[in-house]
């Protein structure tokens, strides 16, 4: 097996979809062999793109919100790793942004994974790393993320933290009220543990 080292930076100079990459790739991922905590997303956004930091937007305030990491701890890749579907910007559509490029997670997840410890928690974000990453999901995401429970202590599913998903929020408001606290006492538990 390859050194992380070597691999990250395999990963961050991977150019396999760059015919399908409208602003060039960029890949973004961020590990540590100690990462107890692993986010697996969708793909960077445009912002994400030009800054070169992983949830560096609107979400990612969400996000470390939903979790209660700060951004020192969010940031910190001994604590939390980030690995998203696609690890480039996959260039926007009508509604948002493309699909995450189907070519990332086969390619590099499984090398990705194996460096980190086998007890972590997966936050598991979004209907494309829900499929990959859940055994059982339900037939859409709201019935994934309504079964919640069922994926704890190693598990969290959740939507995209996307301001683009407010309509979902105010409809499912259960999960801010019944799914966040929970969440927030499991994140509290692997980082007290580290």
């Amino acid at each position: 097996m390859a050194s992380l080292t070597n691999l990250l930076g395999e990963v961050r100079s991977c150019n396999v979809c760059i015919a399908h990459l409208p602003a060039g790739p960029r890949p973004i991922v961020q590990m540590d062999t100690t990462a107890s905590i692993v986010i697996i997303g969708q793909a960077p956004g445009r912002r994400v793109h030009e800054s070169g930091v992983p949830w560096d937007d609107p979400s990612g305030v969400r996000l470390r919100a939903w979790l209660d990491l700060t951004p020192e701890q969010f940031y910190d890749p001994t604590k939390v790793a980030i690995l998203p579907m696609g690890f480039c910007y996959p260039g926007s559509a009508k509604s948002g942004d493309l699909p995450p490029r189907p070519e990332c997670a086969p390619l590099w997840h499984d090398q990705l994974l194996d460096h980190l410890p086998e007890e972590r928690l997966e936050v598991i974000i979004g209907v494309y790393a829900q499929k990959r990453y859940i055994v059982e999901p339900g037939k859409n995401l709201t019935a994934t993320v309504s079964n919640w429970k069922s994926y704890l202590p190693r598990q969290v599913v959740m939507p995209h933290p996307s301001p683009r998903n407010q309509a979902w929020f105010t409809k499912n408001s259960w999960f801010e009220e019944e799914v966040i606290p929970a969440v927030q006492t499991r994140v509290r538990q692997v980082v007290a543990a580290d």
